[in-house]
Order: structure tokens, then sequence, then C-alpha cells
């Protein structure tokens, strides 16, 4: 039987938080994302993936897209982000992170570099 890894149960009310919550970085990249306006790719928003939560995942290309604030510049966060991208890719992942200040001041590089990460 294959162990279920996406959108566990126990972190579904954590997920509906998050969604209802999102940081302004999250929900201006998030106008451009969803309903498949990029290349016609679904991505879906906080979503979880074993025990992590992730900002943005497209299913079709495994890729997922982290959004990182200042709080991710301490060594501690820093240290956490690097254990989850590694047990994340152990999964079969890509990830792509973006500081918060890259979508607003380039958005068009920030588009481009996730597409750029089609592999389909």
């Amino acid at each position: 039987m294959k162990k279920q890894v996406h959108n566990l149960k126990e972190l579904e009310s954590q997920r509906k938080y998050l969604r209802s919550n999102l940081t302004a970085a999250e929900a201006y990249l998030w106008n451009y994302l969803k309903k498949s306006q990029l290349n016609g790719r679904k991505f879906r928003r906080q979503h979880s993936i074993s025990h992590f939560i992730v900002d943005f995942y497209c299913p079709k290309e495994k890729l997922i897209i982290e959004l990182d604030g200042q709080h991710h510049l301490s060594s501690t966060a820093m240290e956490y982000d690097e254990f989850r991208t590694k047990k994340l890719n152990d999964l079969g992942y890509t990830i792509i992170r973006f500081e918060n200040k890259m979508v607003f001041d380039l958005l068009p590089s920030v588009l481009k570099e996730i597409e750029d990460n089609f592999k389909c």
C-alpha cells in the first residue's frame, strides 16, 4: 500500500489557516499562478507534502516554490530550510526559492525562472 504524503489530515487546519492568511508576496504571486495561468500549469497554494507545508506546488512538474521573508535569514531558519529542501528533494521534488522582495521587484524574472523549471 502506497503511503500518503499529500495533504495529510493532521495538517488540514494549518493549511486552511495559511491559505486565508497569505503573506503579501504569496498573495501577489498567487495572482499569476492561479487558474493555470502560467503555461497551463496548475498550482496549489499552501499544500502539504509529508509533514511540510509548501507555499506553492505544481503537481504535474513536482515543483515547489517557496517565498522567503526576513525570518528565513536567521541561521536557525536557514538550517531548517536546508533540512526541509533535502527531505523534499529526496522525495523527488524540485524546490525553487525567491525572496519576497524579488516577487514585487522582479516578477517577470521570477515567472521566467519558474517556467524554466518546467520539464514536461
